[in-house]
């Protein structure tokens, strides 16, 4: 009974509830997230290749697909995961060079991040839909 008596009074480690999330933290946690979601992404081009190697109809169901509100929702949404991505490994080969350690420095690294993911992907839509 000694024991549990001891651990009841030893203080708790801090945790959620205690730090209060600041945008480098979120801008990891996401980066994370992005990273598992072009796993997905990645099986979604290699449907497309598969189907396009196979036959004209089931390249014509992946093509129905992808093009549908619903398609191009995801492909939003994977385009963005991998810039975002792409600009959070940019983000990180910063700090692995030493620089960008500041507060400053590294608030305006995740801000940046964030904002250059969604005009990067803006970008490359307004350019998608204009040649096309």
């Amino acid at each position: 009974m000694a024991d549990s008596k001891a651990r009841s009074e030893r203080p708790l480690s801090p945790h959620l509830q205690i730090y209060k999330p600041a945008m480098t933290m979120i801008m990891s946690i996401v980066h994370r997230i992005t990273g598992s979601a072009l796993y997905f992404g990645t099986l979604l081009l290699v449907a497309w290749l598969v189907s396009a190697a196979t036959s004209a109809s089931a390249f014509e169901t992946v093509h129905g697909v992808m093009t549908s509100w619903f398609g191009k929702l995801v492909m939003l949404g994977f385009s963005w995961a991998l810039l975002h991505h792409m600009l959070g490994g940019i983000r990180h080969f910063i700090w692995d060079t030493g620089r960008g350690y500041g507060a400053e420095q590294r608030s305006f690294l995740a801000h940046a991040t964030l904002a250059g993911s969604i005009a990067l992907t803006v970008l490359v839509w307004v350019i998608a839909f204009a040649v096309r």
